[in-house]
């Protein structure tokens, strides 16, 4: 477990916020009833190979990092995701009868990690967004430091200095109200994109974002897992429609940066490697990067 202690011990980030309420429209037929954030990928645990839900991989890295404050921002057809984090002993005992030790065990860890944690369901009722959904944690967050992650993207960092260690660390190193990690892609397109200034070897100041513009200003695409401080919540607030007729949270950290605020980056390493379950070619993709880190 790594210690969430920012600001020289002053400040800790305790909370994170995980969003699944996308409709996940480019799976379809797949996620008309299962939510895409629940889609399987490879895992090894305790050197059983094992295949589990997006999220719950997301879950368990930020558990074992440090985490014990969760807020899952979900939407309709999302049960499932509930009950998946719904601690359920007849099921393990039914593992064991079946001589099935092994994954009755890595089960069993999965549910101790549950009961460890607090956990807050928050409903979004129609799908108005990345942003919005943000927005509706602000109960949980209350004036608080917390972390975002999108349930629909998983990290793999071999480092120990790994890519959320970085994150939080320069955020609190650096006392700014949004830190975002950076991916040098080859079409940005797709993505939000950030305009960047070096500030140090691993720390950048950020002059502009923008959502899936037409001509990016770089090729520097933004990973969905952010540091923020409550002024975000405001900035959000004031955030209109944007790409798509949504609420983007790239928009309202514009808004960050026009109003004086302070927003830095660090960029993802060359052996830090993003899975995406948005598409069907990005998800075969995540399906045998998992398969070939899982066999290792």
């Amino acid at each position: 477990m790594e210690n969430l202690v920012l600001h020289g011990g002053e400040v800790m980030i305790q909370k994170v916020v995980i969003t699944a309420a996308g409709l996940g429209t480019r799976l379809l037929t797949v996620t008309k009833e299962q939510p895409k954030e629940m889609l399987p990928l490879f895992s090894k645990n305790n050197e059983v190979i094992c295949i589990k839900p997006l999220l719950q991989m997301i879950f368990e890295q930020l558990y074992d990092y440090g985490f014990r404050e969760f807020c899952f921002i979900v939407g309709r057809g999302k049960r499932i995701i509930e009950d998946h984090f719904t601690v359920d002993r007849y099921f393990i005992t039914q593992l064991s009868n079946k001589g099935k030790q092994q994954l009755s065990a890595v089960l069993e860890r999965f549910y101790k990690k549950v009961e460890n944690s607090t956990i807050v369901w928050i409903n979004q009722h129609e799908p108005k967004g990345f942003g919005h959904a943000v927005l509706m944690a602000k109960p949980f967050v209350r004036n608080e430091p917390f972390l975002v992650h999108a349930g629909d993207t998983y990290i793999y960092s071999p480092h120990s200095d790994n890519h959320i260690k970085r994150l939080i660390e320069a955020h609190g190193r650096e006392n700014a109200d949004a830190t975002l990690l950076l991916k040098e892609v080859k079409n940005p397109l797709q993505y939000g994109v950030a305009q960047i200034e070096e500030e140090d070897d691993e720390i950048f100041r950020v002059k502009l974002v923008v959502e899936k513009p037409a001509k990016p200003p770089s090729n520097l695409a933004i990973m969905p897992v952010y540091a923020f401080n409550p002024p975000i919540m405001e900035a959000l607030e004031k955030t209109k429609p944007g790409v798509g007729g949504e609420i983007q949270l790239t928009d309202a950290i514009q808004i960050l940066i026009d109003s004086g605020h302070k927003v830095q980056a660090i960029k993802l390493k060359g052996d830090e490697i993003r899975l995406d379950v948005g598409t069907p070619g990005t998800y075969w993709e995540a399906i045998a990067v998992s398969y070939r880190y899982a066999t290792k």
